[in-house]
């Protein structure tokens, strides 16, 4: 019986970092390690066969050029979410977390699963658009903050600075309605106005989800946390059992507006008993924000998958999955 890591002759796993990616070859078991570069990686995927499987974690954006350098090749691209990866580790029995464990790890994946796997497909154009808006409206209000708080104490700082401060605000805007309007023209605007409705999540929220939501292929909405970066892993080492503490992954940007969406939630009558419980059961106010705002990035996906329309109720409870 030939199985499918027989059948396709060249399975590859991509660990992507920042600087550098590691490769691992599954059918001859050997590693190699080259620069996340655009000029490294076209002369490195020259040397792979056209058949070639690529996997590849789904990170930030590091992962992005060789996604798309492979796809343009005719590589058949594989994006795994680190949820399920993190998953199929812990059934092997794996614990160590390394560049090269990762790159044989995502190479065995796609060797036993490819069967349950899509092959990546690019989002739509205007994503890259929307992504590039979303990123240069938060360094333009990363440096208004930067400003306001340098300064805050400085009476005749402010006065000077104030120029600078109406201006930044007049760009802010600017790029917040180049948002809104290539939304309209990418066609999910509609998805957007699904996520507006739900208590606590503005206009950037609703299109910073919608965006993550193009990403990959997601098979639940565990995968989609995990994606985001709102999912908490604990760290453990022998016998010792670790602080459970968020992962991080994804872009820090959506995380730090669905904080904000988390604040304005707390004090909406439907979240806000979801938010006391969690309090009263002795989590911290930016924890119990945390697993408010993992509630509302729940609400959202399955309003985007589902195409469904949301329902205003009273989040009350405590111990359920957040």
């Amino acid at each position: 019986m030939t199985t499918h890591a027989h059948a396709i002759q060249t399975i590859i796993g991509a660990d992507v970092a920042k600087a550098e990616i590691v490769i691992c070859h599954h059918d001859l078991n050997q590693l190699q390690t080259i620069p996340n570069q655009p000029r490294a990686l076209a002369q490195w995927l020259k040397t792979v066969p056209i058949t070639a499987c690529i996997a590849v974690e789904a990170t930030n954006t590091y992962h992005l050029t060789l996604v798309e350098l492979a796809h343009k090749r005719g590589h058949r691209v594989y994006l795994i979410d680190g949820y399920r990866l993190n998953h199929y580790r812990k059934g092997l029995g794996g614990r160590a977390k390394t560049d090269a464990s990762d790159a044989r790890l995502l190479a065995r994946y796609l060797a036993h699963e490819h069967a349950q796997l899509r092959p990546w497909t690019p989002p739509p154009p205007a994503y890259r658009l929307l992504q590039r808006l979303l990123r240069r409206r938060a360094a333009l209000v990363k440096t208004r903050v930067a400003l306001t708080q340098s300064f805050g104490d400085d009476a005749a700082m402010r006065r000077l600075i104030k120029p600078v401060l109406l201006k930044l605000n007049q760009l802010i805007r600017q790029f917040e309605q180049q948002l809104m309007q290539t939304a309209a023209q990418a066609d999910v605007d509609h998805d957007i106005r699904r996520c507006r409705a739900v208590e606590g999540i503005g206009p950037l929220t609703a299109t910073a989800l919608v965006m993550a939501s193009l990403r990959g292929t997601f098979t639940n909405t565990d995968a989609f946390i995990a994606f985001l970066g709102l999912d908490v892993r604990v760290k453990e080492s022998g016998t010792y059992s670790g602080r459970r503490k968020l992962t991080k992954q994804g872009d820090p940007e959506i995380r730090r507006l669905l904080h904000t969406a988390a604040m304005a939630a707390s004090r909406q009558a439907a979240w806000k008993p979801f938010y006391q419980r969690h309090l009263a059961r002795g989590l911290k106010p930016t924890q119990a924000l945390v697993a408010l705002a993992r509630k509302l990035a729940r609400v959202a996906f399955a309003l985007i998958t589902q195409k469904t329309e949301y329902q205003t109720k009273t989040f009350n409870e405590g111990c359920c999955a957040t």
